[in-house]
């Protein structure tokens, strides 16, 4: 039996947030989506905004999303998604795949999980040989946006937003998985200016060879 999570400050902040989404992350979501097909594992679905944008030649997501009050609203979100959608409490770390799928998807979730390498050496050990990763996460900045995160990582921000931790590594955790990245870049979600430590957002592509 599994666990739920239970964050009620997090939970509020995330369905505000996830409601007022700037476009520009609107449209990372459908690119990062785009000619999925067969069965997908998303991993830390929230309040499942990316359901809608799920393409046709999807046959099944299975959509994990601990903390209780969001995977709620993901299963009210599931019930109009375009493909079939069922939404777990499990986290990533308990859920057992039994049949390997087609790709996963990570949204906003590398950053708040406990142990990110074990966890994606777990999503490799899911895939079907040739399965993608499909990513769209906050990563670790350089220069003054850099010591930001390391400040923010070092005090209050994982305790405040749901364990996450803004300078990681995490293209370069993708790579030591065993994955092949097939295709990344870098997006702002805000100005660069801003001195927020989560502005900047890597897209990509990796697959298991």
């Amino acid at each position: 039996m599994t666990a739920a999570v239970d964050n009620p400050f997090f939970a509020r902040l995330w369905l505000v947030t996830s409601g007022h989404e700037p476009e520009s992350v609107r449209r990372l979501r459908v690119e990062n989506l785009a000619g999925l097909r067969g069965r997908v594992l998303e991993v830390g679905a929230g309040t499942g905004t990316n359901f809608v944008h799920y393409p046709g030649a999807v046959s099944e997501v299975v959509a994990l999303e601990p903390e209780r009050k969001l995977a709620e609203v993901a299963r009210e979100a599931a019930a109009t998604a375009p493909v079939p959608v069922s939404v777990s409490t499990a986290t990533i770390e308990e859920f057992e795949a039994g049949e390997p799928f087609d790709a996963v998807v990570c949204s906003l979730v590398l950053c708040s999980v406990d142990d990110p390498d074990g966890v994606l050496r777990q999503l490799f050990s899911m895939l079907k040989p040739g399965g993608e990763l499909r990513y769209l996460e906050h990563v670790a900045g350089t220069g003054w946006r850099a010591t930001l995160q390391r400040v923010a990582d070092a005090t209050i921000w994982p305790r405040l937003l749901g364990n996450c931790h803004t300078h990681r590594n995490t293209e370069t955790a993708i790579a030591d998985a065993g994955f092949t990245v097939a295709g990344s870049r870098r997006e702002q979600s805000v100005p660069a200016w801003v001195p927020v430590p989560v502005s900047e957002l890597a897209i990509g592509r990796a697959v298991r060879g």
